[in-house]
């Protein structure tokens, strides 16, 4: 391409200290970044926008030797000034598409400000809803998480990444991040390499093939090496196996991180382990600025790795257009929060919303129903938007007390918030939400998290509703109302208890600026919900980690009640993996999520009952609307690898489509598997596929579904993928 050409001239015109400042990004824009910028030793900032941006971008390119513009980041997580729901909450969508537009118009509102690189999307496996970051990812699904985060990095990019819109994506946390020990930030991960490779791994694969510009080296240390010094992960894998050609940066000061770590003596050994191991560009700490040099001219560290790297950086510079367009995007300063966006957001919040149970009480009568609002978070606009959110403002939420009122009018709602806050223990306010539960036909009770609850060093050791919140649930049900559960949160809460006491749960996550719109639509039946999740619903924290794709085991656990066994260790009758006191299955399960209407499954057909390596097998069924209402159904492809070389899941998600169907209306849905979808490594680390015996289910959830069988066939007895 012409920009290698462009990127080996400008390398050789750089001295050293040039080439280590472009592997070097500071936070803000003072004096002290503006000097290093006209002096060519800085390569990026972050968190500097609009006014700020362009005037550190100005110099860069106006006032520096040899005129490099800047890289511009920002967290972007999920949407700029027009907020859309948590990312945990788009994937609960199982729309990727919808989730790329979300994704292409948060570039767009971003790239108005100056921002040319986005810190996002995180597709860290997450299995542990104790863990603050599992409100960021996609969920517990390999195969979800990489659908999503490719619609995200898509988004971001658009067609032509040098487009004044497009903005630089980034897939973190390189690697391994959410499995952190105990659910706690910054924690040790232990990943056997199998697991990483078929799990873990796969997603950040999948958006390396599809293009994303840059990748971040996670806090903490995977398999006893911190990942920001992890020559196995970056060099070997990621650089080498995958030939991945775009950058890596370090989380903030990771790289200085790993002396903490007990890996890196000081700074000076963590600035040659980082760039050993393949970090190109240091986030917020020095020790590249300050040591590089000296490593150099030390001979300690090879100047051919900070050319690497350099041209790594420079490579995304060119790809952004950046030499040629360095300044915001002015045209679309205008579009900030402009009603396409608005309606986007609240179709992508109706999409994610997740409805847990319904005794027959929604959808409710928009015509006729007198409602009471309660709860701390019906008319809180700031923490509807979640975690994670820099740019969007509290005063652009529609929230859903404000959302119902213009539905149905002030004389039809009473509104008491019943708590202060969401953890608050005052229940002070209880006999203010009784008396208006008392006037009215039905309770709506907006329950879960404030936006402080989830996010970066938010983990939580208990993952129930905070506060006085079931005890304002009692006091309602009390009342004989029924009591409707809208239930916002970064993660998935226990909600057994809730569940025994109220009449139906829409689970909201938080939804962002148009929470209120979204859920007036949802629970007033304008639209039916079809969101599906994306994380298992554990009954008790006990449970964690919990994930539908778990291992058989040798005594797999019984279907049947808890109970204590009535063998012996000298005869193990009832001796199963499971628990004595709690079932072991999840509340509520992977891919579950209700309709207003119902949904028939029939007429399985396999094109084959063999399926040859290198061949594909069409799986077709009927979907058919039994209900009363028009809705939308995701359908979900299941497989089980009976017999393996290494123990395979009960089941793994191997496909799904959103249809839509009118009542009484029938599709048929179609799924291609070819035998690449089978694959896995084996234990010498070997992508494989192995022939032998499958189970596949078509269902609505990891759960239940139609039940076919097939043979993979060969004639040898492994192939590689």
């Amino acid at each position: 391409m012409q920009y290698e050409q462009q990127i080996e001239a400008l390398l050789a015109q750089m001295t050293l200290a040039e080439k280590i400042g472009q592997m070097r990004q500071l936070h803000g824009t003072g004096e002290t970044q503006q000097q290093l910028v006209r002096e060519g030793n800085l390569g990026s900032v972050l968190n500097v926008i609009d006014a700020d941006a362009h005037e550190i971008q100005r110099i860069a390119v106006e006032e520096s030797r040899l005129g490099i513009p800047l890289l511009i980041g920002r967290d972007v997580i999920h949407g700029f000034r027009t907020i859309f729901p948590i990312p945990l909450g788009q994937a609960a969508s199982f729309n990727p598409q919808l989730v790329r537009e979300a994704a292409r118009i948060a570039a767009r509102e971003a790239s108005a400000s100056g921002i040319n690189w986005t810190f996002a999307p995180m597709i860290d496996i997450s299995r542990d809803p104790r863990w603050g970051r599992i409100a960021e990812s996609c969920g517990e699904d390999a195969y979800l998480s990489s659908l999503m985060g490719v619609a995200m990095v898509e988004g971001f990019q658009g067609d032509d990444l040098t487009a004044p819109d497009a903005i630089a994506a980034c897939a973190k946390h390189y690697v391994g991040y959410g499995a952190s020990e105990n659910g706690r930030d910054y924690n040790t991960a232990w990943i056997p390499e199998v697991l990483l490779r078929d799990v873990y791994l796969a997603p950040f694969k999948a958006a390396a093939d599809a293009g994303v510009a840059t990748m971040m080296s996670a806090f903490h240390d995977l398999n006893g090496v911190p990942t920001s010094g992890n020559e196995f992960t970056l060099r070997q894998i990621l650089k080498g196996e995958w030939n991945y050609d775009g950058m890596v940066v370090s989380d903030w000061a990771s790289v200085a991180e790993m002396i903490a770590h007990g890996y890196a003596a000081d700074l000076r050994d963590a600035a040659l382990k980082g760039v050993t191991a393949g970090v190109d560009m240091e986030m917020a700490s020095t020790s590249y600025a300050e040591y590089l040099a000296a490593l150099v001219e030390s001979g300690a560290l090879s100047l051919d790795l900070i050319d690497d790297a350099v041209r790594r950086v420079l490579r995304i510079k060119f790809r952004l257009g950046l030499f040629d367009q360095p300044y915001a995007n002015a045209a679309a300063a205008d579009s900030v929060v402009a009603p396409d966006h608005l309606a986007l957001a609240r179709q992508i919040a109706k999409e994610s919303c997740v409805l847990l149970s319904n005794q027959q009480t929604l959808p409710l009568n928009p015509q006729q129903t007198r409602v009471a609002i309660v709860g701390p978070l019906a008319n809180h606009a700031a923490d509807q938007l979640g975690c994670w959110v820099f740019d969007g403002k509290p005063e652009d939420s529609q929230t859903p007390l404000q959302a119902i009122r213009e539905l149905l009018g002030d004389e039809r709602v009473q509104f008491a918030q019943g708590l202060p806050e969401a953890r608050s223990l005052d229940q002070s306010l209880f006999g203010e939400a009784v008396a208006a539960a008392q006037t009215a036909d039905v309770v709506i009770a907006f329950l879960g998290e404030d936006a402080g609850l989830s996010g970066e060093a938010h983990s939580r050791a208990f993952i129930d509703l905070p506060g006085a919140q079931l005890a304002l649930v009692d006091a309602l049900v009390a009342t004989g109302k029924p009591v409707v559960a809208v239930v916002m949160a970064g993660r998935s809460l226990v909600l057994g208890e809730l569940q025994d006491k109220v009449q139906a749960i829409l689970y909201a996550w938080h939804p962002g600026t148009m929470a209120g719109p979204a859920l007036a639509d949802l629970l007033f039946g304008l639209d039916n919900p079809s969101g599906r999740l994306p994380i298992s619903f554990p009954r008790t924290v006990g449970q964690v980690p919990i994930y539908y794709n778990r291992k058989n085991t040798g005594r797999p656990p019984s279907e049947d009640a808890p109970s204590i066994p009535t063998g012996t260790p000298l005869d193990p009758s009832g001796f199963t993996s499971s628990y004595l006191d709690v079932d072991h299955r999840p509340l509520f399960a992977f891919g579950y999520g209700l309709s207003y209407s119902t949904f028939s499954y029939s007429n399985l057909r396999l094109s084959s009952q063999k399926l040859a390596v290198g061949d594909t097998l069409s799986i077709t069924t009927t979907v058919t609307n039994t209900g009363k209402y028009a809705g939308a159904e995701v359908v979900q492809l299941y497989i089980r690898d009976l017999v393996g070389c290494m123990t395979r899941p009960i089941k793994e998600l191997k496909g799904f489509q959103r249809i839509h169907l009118e009542p009484g209306q029938s599709q048929t849905v179609t799924f291609e598997l070819s035998s690449a979808d089978l694959s896995f490594h084996n234990n010498a680390m070997q992508r494989i596929v192995e022939p032998g015996e499958f189970n596949l289910w078509v269902a609505p959830s990891s759960i239940g579904g139609l039940q076919a069988s097939f043979e993979l066939v060969a004639k040898s007895k492994e192939h590689r993928a």
